[in-house]
């Protein structure tokens, strides 16, 4: 991690350490590790041209630890936030709202994670996150340059929550439904990277954070995934980064300890989710973006988790929550994967494909039209070549991802995002 310091706002000290100048700089705010996945996939579509400099900022979050180990993954050039508050910028990236009314810059705000499938509740006033008046101009901030929005639906969404802001929303699509859409046909090569043999079955137990998540009922649901674990059965724990940096990876480490112990691969908040669920036979999820993104692929899903109260009705979340099996506690766990199987080869394949065309209208021209965007708002041509979406790389193997005497973990790979 390259530690970018600025004296007293004296930019010009920070040029005199840097080799190329005049690069229009764009300043990419992190405030999470699930923040820092989605933001480091879109400012992809800049770093390579000469003529931008883009470096990353951590504001406080609560949910902010694992930030800097991510940061320091990516190679990233990092400014302290105090000084990052202090300097003027060509562009900033967001997909949070936090402490945003200190940035000197332009700013692109986008979702975190899958389309807009939750909502808040504080006293008595609901809003869908991210599309809230709160969500978009914090703290009495000025209109951001650019609202990103996935689906072109989403406009009836911010027309409701946050009408001023529609002259600056732009319809953009979804980088992680056209990355995982790309990567499908390398299932195979996935699943022999990860370490299966032919013939075993793979299910992904997949959890958002809060109380009404899968996790929150982790003490019933873990002792019940033992029965998945076999000679042809492997099963890998994929837990949104807000429970790590929310109870510490440690006290997660020691919780899951025994998944470790009876062959559950627990995959680490900073790796590449979309591979595994790619490679996925089953999914068991809940309410968050990766169960969604699950009907992307041709696994079967079981919902241990489907919170009305926190879903938007008008979410592909509220749609999927109507037709995924509910998990059951009085039925073993292999039959009930056996049931959502035979439902979704019998009728529902259909009805997953309709959801999973809610998550974007712009399916496969996110990076065309989020390069697009970019350079509009800085003032500068597109390079002359298309704006790629590459296939995901090969994962580390399941067995690199189980805990070690000094509670770390084996291989982390790639910049996925959880929601």
């Amino acid at each position: 991690m390259t530690a970018l310091r600025v004296c007293e706002g004296e930019q010009h000290q920070l040029r005199e350490w840097l080799t190329l100048t005049g690069r229009k700089r764009v300043l990419v705010v992190a405030h999470t590790v699930a923040y820092g996945k989605r933001l480091a996939e879109v400012c992809s579509l800049l770093e390579s041209d000469l003529r931008v400099q883009v470096v990353f900022s951590a504001p406080p979050h609560p949910f902010g630890d694992g930030v800097a180990r991510l940061l320091e993954q990516l190679g990233s050039a990092v400014l302290p936030w105090e000084d990052a508050v202090r300097m003027e910028f060509d562009l900033a990236l967001a997909a949070g709202p936090r402490e945003l009314e200190k940035v000197r810059a332009p700013l692109i705000l986008l979702p975190h994670g899958a389309n807009f499938l939750k909502r808040v509740t504080e006293g008595a006033d609901t809003r869908v996150a991210g599309l809230g008046r709160q969500d978009i101009v914090p703290e009495g901030r000025a209109l951001p340059a650019a609202v990103v929005l996935p689906h072109r639906d989403d406009l009836d969404g911010l027309a409701h929550s946050c009408p001023e802001a529609l002259p600056v929303a732009s319809v953009v699509g979804d980088p992680v439904h056209d990355r995982m859409v790309a990567s499908l046909p390398r299932r195979g090569t996935y699943r022999r990277a990860l370490g299966l043999a032919k013939g075993q079955r793979l299910t992904a137990v997949v959890s958002t954070w809060g109380t009404r998540s899968s996790f929150g009922a982790i003490e019933a649901l873990l002792p019940r995934l033992w029965e998945l674990v076999g000679r042809n059965r492997r099963v890998a724990l994929l837990v949104h980064p807000n429970v790590w940096s929310g109870h510490g990876a440690r006290q997660v480490r020691a919780w899951l300890a025994q998944c470790a112990q009876r062959g559950i691969a627990v995959v680490p908040p900073e790796a590449d989710w979309r591979t595994v669920l790619i490679a996925a036979d089953a999914i068991i999820g809940d309410h968050g973006s990766v169960t969604l993104y699950g009907t992307l692929t041709k696994a079967p899903i079981l919902l241990a988790a489907s919170p009305e109260q926190e879903i938007n009705p008008a979410s592909p979340a509220a749609a999927l929550a109507r037709t995924a099996p509910a998990l059951s506690p009085a039925h073993p766990l292999r039959s009930q994967l056996a049931y959502a199987a035979t439902e979704y080869h019998r009728h529902q394949r259909e009805e997953y494909a309709t959801i999973a065309a809610r998550i974007t209208s712009e399916p496969g021209r996110f990076s065309r039209n989020m390069r697009r965007l970019l350079y509009r708002l800085l003032g500068l041509g597109q390079p002359a070549h298309p704006a790629p979406t590459p296939t995901l790389p090969p994962p580390p193997p399941l067995a690199s991802w189980a805990a070690t005497p000094h509670g770390r973990y084996g291989a982390d790979t790639g910049t996925g995002v959880s929601a």
